[in-house]
């Protein structure tokens, strides 16, 4: 049987290896904590923050399709997003933000080391599900009984559409009953299980530390 170790530990290995592999430490822990800031981040500040050259962003870059650009090639958006999605982000004393997937509300919190007031709708009944996130626990949590759906992605070459695109939150187990019926390969989490998940793929990912329990 999977546990939420060995997934946290499969799904780490898979975005290590996705969207310019080698790259995560380097390149996607600092666009996070930049795009925290609330404005479009450029090539140019990325590379200041990383002690890389602009032609290594670039590069980078380029085998990220996922990465969102703005009018003036900025980068708007890579997990966490300036762009609306259902996932709304607001950090304490900063902006509203999004990100791409349910997960990464649960995510994000720990890697950012900030607190984070996250809305999204139940992707089966349109209730809306709110959480506070901090990086160590789960408050608040309406209802419930929420659940996160997770998949194991089938594609690392584009993490958002393999992965990103198919995890929802549920305001219950039985909201995502006729969802899971039509994916099969899917399952559902309690959203405070998701968000242990969440911390183990944060170690993993931040400090290159086996899931506990391993």
């Amino acid at each position: 049987m999977t546990t939420e170790h060995d997934y946290a530990r499969t799904l780490a290995d898979t975005l290590e290896r996705a969207e310019g592999a080698g790259s995560w430490d380097w390149l996607f822990l600092p666009l996070l904590r930049l795009l925290a800031n609330g404005e479009p981040v450029t090539v140019a500040e990325i590379a200041a923050a990383t002690g890389r050259t602009t032609a290594e962003v670039e590069q980078a870059l380029a085998a990220s399709p996922s990465i969102e650009r703005d009018e003036h090639d900025r980068i708007v958006g890579g997990g966490l997003t300036l762009r609306p999605t259902p996932h709304r982000f607001e950090l304490d004393d900063g902006p509203r933000l999004y990100t791409w997937c349910a997960l990464d509300t649960l995510f994000f919190p720990a890697v950012l080391g900030r607190t984070a007031h996250v809305e999204s709708p139940c992707h089966g009944t349109g209730a809306p599900v709110r959480l506070t996130v901090t990086p160590t626990d789960v408050t608040g949590l309406d209802p419930t009984g929420a659940v996160v759906s997770l998949v194991t992605p089938d594609d690392a070459s584009h993490i958002r559409a393999s992965f990103c695109d198919q995890v929802h939150f549920f305001a219950s187990a039985d909201a995502a009953a006729p969802w899971l019926r039509d994916h099969p390969e899917a399952s559902v989490l309690p959203v405070p299980e998701a968000y242990d998940l969440g911390r183990e793929l944060a170690r993993h990912l931040q400090h290159g530390i086996p899931p506990s329990g391993c």
